[in-house]
Formats: structure tokens, sequence, C-alpha cells
């Protein structure tokens, strides 16, 4: 009897501990579920930029200082781990599998490129995008509205049709217009068409003049100085990172170089109506900190540029012996 009266005590110890335990990871889970285990957590954000150049990482900086602004300082409530492809996609590839190693709790992703690698290695990490032009052609969402992947963020998709204007509004007996552009950038490829259609409008005999890589840009611009009025530079990354090249060497020859965002201007092409990339990136920033704080990317639309603002360049249009319509210079933002 003693013995089976001990026994009776044990199991009754046993179904106690047992209750306890059970209790404390219902605690735990139910902590979980709501957050509260996460609260203090620091997040952790990998960047991937496929190349170094003004445009990019005006874009990168703009995102870092949303969600600085939204509290998520960095070293406190955020980590960032900076990466550049250097224009190579089996490095951007490499950088993206690295992040989904690590279980970073989102992604941005700077440019085309960049996005569709990350969007390759992962289907459930968050992932924004900033400078990127189609994002639906580019395979990223199925559609701007509605994304309906783990993937949002902000296009710099610009009016064609709007810097041309200018072209007509500057020069307005110029026919022919080149077009500087990577032909193995999905992006640029998407401009080209939206260029080749909306040309005959203004009367402009568009001339495409392809670059595969850095080196060749100065001798494609040498090219195309001698075939037209006036050259287009669309968001172009390879172009872009050599946009100083670019504008010297069609100066030589006294053609005006326009733009497609403010950096362009600010390094020496004539003007734009375009993008300023910083404010960009501060809207991709914005919708990481939802992401962060608990919005599904699948629900929240692409997003464009809000405000596109004239820029121009005074020295440049000096140099040119260009003069400016008062028309335009009354509100642009002018870079001496």
């Amino acid at each position: 009897m003693e013995r089976m009266k001990n026994r009776g005590w044990l199991l009754a110890g046993v179904v106690a501990m047992t209750m306890v335990v059970t209790g404390c990871g219902a605690q735990n889970s139910a902590g979980t579920t709501s957050g509260g285990s996460d609260a203090g957590k620091v997040k952790k954000i990998g960047i991937i930029q496929i190349m170094d150049h003004p445009a990019l990482n005006a874009a990168r900086d703009g995102f870092i200082q949303a969600l600085a602004d939204a509290g998520y300082k960095e070293g406190e409530k955020v980590t960032f781990d900076r990466q550049n492809a250097q224009n190579d996609q089996s490095v951007a590839k490499t950088i993206a599998d690295k992040f989904v190693r690590d279980k970073d709790d989102l992604i941005l992703a700077v440019a085309t490129p960049s996005a569709q690698a990350v969007y390759n290695a992962t289907k459930t990490i968050p992932i924004v995008f900033t400078a990127v032009t189609d994002p639906v052609k580019a395979g990223l969402v199925q559609s701007l509205d509605h994304p309906g992947t783990n993937v949002t963020g902000t296009s710099d998709a610009v009016p064609i049709g709007e810097q041309l204007k200018l072209i007509q509004q500057i020069l307005p007996h110029a026919k022919n217009v080149g077009f500087l552009y990577n032909p193995g950038e999905p992006n640029s490829v998407v401009q080209l068409d939206q260029a080749k259609q909306v040309a005959p409008q203004f009367g402009f005999n568009l001339i495409p003049q392809p670059v595969s890589g850095l080196n060749d840009v100065k001798v494609a611009t040498a090219q195309l100085t001698s075939k037209v009025d006036a050259i287009y530079v669309p968001t172009d990354n390879t172009v872009v990172s050599a946009i100083a090249t670019v504008v010297a060497t069609a100066k030589e020859k006294k053609i005006p170089v326009f733009g497609s965002e403010e950096g362009q201007v600010q390094q020496g092409a004539l003007i734009t109506k375009g993008i300023d990339y910083k404010k960009l990136g501060y809207q991709a920033g914005q919708l990481a900190v939802k992401i962060l704080s608990g919005a599904d990317p699948k629900t929240l639309p692409v997003e464009t540029a809000k405000n596109l603002g004239v820029v121009v360049n005074l020295k440049t249009a000096q140099d040119l012996g260009i003069t400016i319509p008062d028309s335009l210079l009354q509100d642009a933002k002018k870079i001496q």
C-alpha cells in the first residue's frame, strides 16, 4: 500500500509539472503570435544595388532616411547589409542567395537586375524595389495596383513624351534625336519602345545607339554626334554611370544632352523633367516601414515619383550657346 501511495504522489507531481510546462509553452506561443517577442528585435535588411552611380546611391540613401525618420535607426532597431553587384548578374545572384541564407526580414533591391535576382531567390522574404522602370514586364509583380507577390516598390518610369517635348521647346528645329542605351537592360528597352511610339508626335526621327558596356559609351556617343541634333539619355545604368563622358564627348560637337533625372543634369546634361532619386528611394522606404509594421507587399500598390520637376544646368546652356525659354526657367531648379 505504501508503495502504491508513493506512486500516486509521483504521478500527481508529474501531471502538475506537465501542466506548468504546457502553460509556459502556451504563453510563449501567444507572445510570438502577437508579435510581443519580436517587439525588441533588431530588423535585418539586405540592400542590393546593381552598380554604383549617383542616381542609385541617392535612391538607397533616401530609403535609409525614410526608415530613420520612422524610428528605425541603424544599429538600434535595424541593421543594413549593403551589397553592390558591380553590374554583374552572377554577383547579384550570389548576394541574393546570401540574404536568403541570412533570413533577412526585408530586402531592398535597387534597379531592375537586382530586383530580378532577389525575386528569383525568394518568394517569401518581402522585397521592396526602387529605380525599376517596368516591374510588370520585369516579372516582379502581376500589376502595379495589385502586385500579388512578395514584391512592391517605386518605379522610376517617366513620361517619355514630357522629355521629348523639352527638346522641341528648346530646339524647335531639331529633327534627329539620339537615344543612347544598353539593350541588355530591360528598363532601357522599355523606354526605347515608348520613345519610338512618341517621337513621331514631335516630328522627331529617333536614332537608337546601343552600348554593351562602359567601354563602349565614348565611341557610341561620338558616333551619334555626327547624326543627331540632340541626345537623350534614359535611366540606363550603364550609360548613366558614364554620363560625364557622354556630356564631354557631345559638348565637343556642340550637341546638347537631355537627361531623364536630376543627377544627370548635375553632371552636365542640359535639362530634364525627371525624377529626384532620393525622393523615389524615400517613397520606397515608406513602403518598407508599412511592411515591417505588418502590411503584406502583395497588397501594396507600386508607386511612381510623386513630383516631376524641371532641372536645368545653366552653365551647360551657356557653354552650348542655348537659350532656355523663360516658361521653363520660371519654376525650374537651376544648377550653376
